[in-house]
């Protein structure tokens, strides 16, 4: 086949082939696509005629080696009853019985040794064909069904073995004549008489065949029924005396070497080659040739119609004319993403002119009181309410960064929730009693936790410093925008769906629908105559949301102006299941504190160093001083009487942590206090797993100071 189509391909003219050159690139791909086509059919088609070949001649070859060996199988799965019957009948007992016929005899040592000749039946015949005895199994309930003119054939054969139907079903039988001893041949005497065995072809004679040929055996049905696929079988014919065809017997084995699947693949190619030029021919011309029209003109004249048209083109022409309907489309998305990028412009600028103003509004007053403060004759309530506006703009200023710090450190996913267990309704008091106590003497609002119908059986597992924070600045928001109403605050369980739900209402200004939208977004607040009055950057309900999706949760807001807002969120009810060992430390009602003390402030700037240490003289402590981490180790080294130090993080030389851990090794009992400018939950957690004391953060607090020190420097009176 494929000598035929190369010398179809030889004989193509010259002028043939000219013509083929001078064709457009559609009709000579067409011509391609059609000669390959071709080519491919008539090589599927040798292979189909091949393999059908093959298929028939392996088969056979298969059938009559299995035909063979089925045959040799039963022969031989009846020669070891041939050989039975063959030595058991030149036997003189035996010989003697048929003549006395003594049932006594044919008990002991014919019936008792029954079933070591492995067969159903054994009869004894007189030379006169007369029945003598017989015993059998239960399978076998007639006793003489051995036909009169078998003897005949027996007397001269002396052995016989054929197959017959008794009402049993069939059976195989066996015969020999009786002989003496001495004539083993069986040709020196003549018979005293005839042995029969039988044994009945049942479903145990079908299991021994199939454990030897790995075959399923049964009797050849009449209807002759199909093979099953994938099978070879061979029939054995079973003959009676006359040779005769009794039953035959089926045997079926698998037969993987089948060619069935290959032709009908390649039946399906043949096939799908010839479809598949008809089917090239159209679709090339409907797929290729039109799509090329209509992009030439296109190109041509720009016709919106005709691009159109190419939109509805399948594959890359479809993708083509997509790309011309996308330069409109991507031009007017431009235009949208410029705007946007305008807006979010605008509000970066927004943003920025409000952080401006915000630290610039606290910066003023601490420099424009710090420089009232100069003039020696002001007066004693002047100057403290000075430094009270002064201290008041520090906490603003320093609350403006640490927002700015904390919305970086979202952005660049640095914060992760540390969850562990706490006391809820405890957590929710204290946010109470904490804020209940900031509110402005001049706002009318009544400040109350809504009492929840559910306590829960034990400690929630969660962020409580983020949970914390979430709760704070929502209701701070509320109190900042309720000038007089009420701000309540509570949680319920959902045992059901497994949240708990925290509320936060106020009886503020509300929130109109448009900021409502965006409410959550970074760098936005509510502008209004009111808000204009009030500080802040817009980033407070940007982190809460933020936390709130920490936690696992969601949080949203609904609101009506002029009546007020309620802001709701929830958090996944997990309960805390550790069990917690109490630690019951008593510090004595008796206790005092000495100021006669050493210690050691760790500090390379020197502001924040004059500022520790006159806030240390106070107490009248001795104030020793290392500029450096290295020159820490060394002064705690050189002067054992430093109770306590405070160690500022970031130092040069020697770093805070490093100086801390040689600090250990030299005084393992020596207080040391990390002080530093980073504030974060993380930065917190990181001194204290370094096995810090405590921590105290920048600016510093006086009163937190000597809190620190009271507790590290308790001495106990006994």
């Amino acid at each position: 086949m494929c000598y035929i189509a190369t010398s179809i391909f030889m004989r193509i003219s010259p002028d043939s082939m000219k013509k083929i050159v001078n064709l457009n690139t559609y009709f000579r791909l067409l011509l391609l696509i059609f000669g390959s086509s071709i080519l491919f059919f008539l090589l599927y088609l040798s292979l189909y005629l091949y393999t059908d070949q093959q298929e028939k001649h392996v088969y056979q070859s298969t059938y009559d080696q299995y035909t063979n060996e089925v045959n040799s199988l039963v022969q031989l799965n009846s020669n070891i009853h041939t050989a039975s019957i063959i030595d058991v009948t030149f036997w003189d007992d035996l010989v003697k019985f048929t003549q006395t016929k003594d049932k006594d005899w044919f008990r002991r040592y014919v019936v008792m040794e029954f079933n070591s000749y492995d067969v159903d039946y054994i009869g004894v015949y007189g030379l006169q064909n007369e029945f003598i005895n017989n015993t059998s199994t239960a399978k076998i309930k007639t006793k003489d069904f051995i036909p009169k003119a078998v003897f005949a054939k027996l007397y001269q054969s002396k052995f016989i073995r054929y197959y017959m139907r008794i009402p049993e079903g069939v059976v195989e039988v066996f015969g020999a004549t009786i002989h003496p001893s001495d004539d083993p041949g069986k040709n020196k005497s003549k018979p005293s008489g005839y042995f029969f065995m039988a044994r009945l072809l049942d479903d145990s004679y079908f299991t021994r065949l199939e454990k030897i040929s790995s075959s399923d055996v049964n009797f050849l049905r009449a209807d002759k029924a199909d093979l099953e696929d994938e099978t070879i079988a061979a029939e054995v014919p079973l003959k009676d005396w006359q040779n005769k065809e009794v039953v035959r017997l089926l045997f079926k084995r698998p037969f993987n070497l089948n060619f069935k699947n290959t032709k009908e693949i390649l039946s399906v190619i043949m096939l799908a080659s010839v479809l598949s030029m008809l089917v090239y021919w159209y679709y090339s011309r409907r797929w290729v040739y039109k799509p090329l029209q209509l992009i030439t003109k296109i190109l041509e004249t720009g016709n919106g119609k005709t691009i159109a048209k190419l939109k509805q083109a399948p594959g890359e022409f479809g993708y083509i004319g997509n790309l011309f309907e996308e330069n409109d489309h991507q031009r007017k998305q431009l235009e949208i993403a410029k705007r946007k990028a305008e807006e979010s412009d605008k509000l970066k600028s927004s943003f920025l002119a409000n952080l401006s103003h915000e630290i610039r509004t606290p910066m003023n007053a601490i420099i424009g009181f710090s420089d009232l403060l100069n003039n020696a004759n002001l007066a004693e309530e002047d100057k403290a309410d000075y430094l009270k506006i002064i201290r008041n703009s520090g906490t603003n200023l320093v609350s403006i960064i640490e927002d700015l710090i904390e919305m970086s450190k979202i952005d660049a996913q640095q914060i992760t929730p540390k969850f562990k267990g706490f006391d809820l309704e405890k957590c929710v008091n204290e946010i109470f009693e904490t804020i209940n106590v900031t509110i402005p003497e001049g706002k009318e609002i009544a400040f109350a936790i809504q009492p929840t119908q559910q306590l829960l059986p034990s400690k929630i597992l969660s962020d409580e410093t983020k949970l914390r924070q979430i709760l704070t600045n929502l209701i701070t928001n509320a109190i900042k925008y309720t000038q007089r109403g009420f701000v309540t605050f509570g949680y319920s369980v959902d045992e059901q769906r497994r949240l708990v739900e925290f509320m936060v209402q106020d009886s503020g200004i509300g929130i109109d629908e448009n900021n409502l939208r965006v409410i959550f977004d970074r760098f936005r607040r509510i502008e209004d105559d009111f808000s204009v009055e009030l500080s802040g950057l817009g980033l407070g309900l940007a982190i809460s949301k933020a936390y709130v999706e920490m936690l696992g949760g969601t949080i949203s807001v609904s609101s009506i102006v002029g009546e007020g807002s309620v802001f709701s969120f929830t958090i996944p009810l997990k309960l805390d299941e550790t069990v917690e060992a109490t630690n019951q430390t008593d510090l004595g009602s008796s206790c005092e504190y000495d100021s006669n003390r050493t210690i050691l402030i760790a500090e390379d700037d020197n502001i924040n160093f004059l500022l520790l240490k006159k806030i240390l003289q106070i107490k009248n402590y001795t104030i020793l001083r290392a500029v450096n981490g290295q020159e820490a180790v060394d002064t705690c080294q050189l002067n054992p009487d430093i109770d306590l130090v405070f160690m500022d993080i970031k130092m040069p030389v020697m770093d805070g942590y490093t100086a801390f851990e040689e600090v250990r090794k030299l005084r393992p009992d020596l207080p040391v206090i990390a002080q530093t400018a980073h504030s974060s939950n993380e930065d917190r957690e990181r001194i204290m797993r370094a096995g810090f004391t405590d921590y105290i953060t920048k600016p510093l607090d006086k009163e937190k100071v000597f809190e620190i020190i009271d507790k590290q420097l308790v001495v106990n009176n006994g």
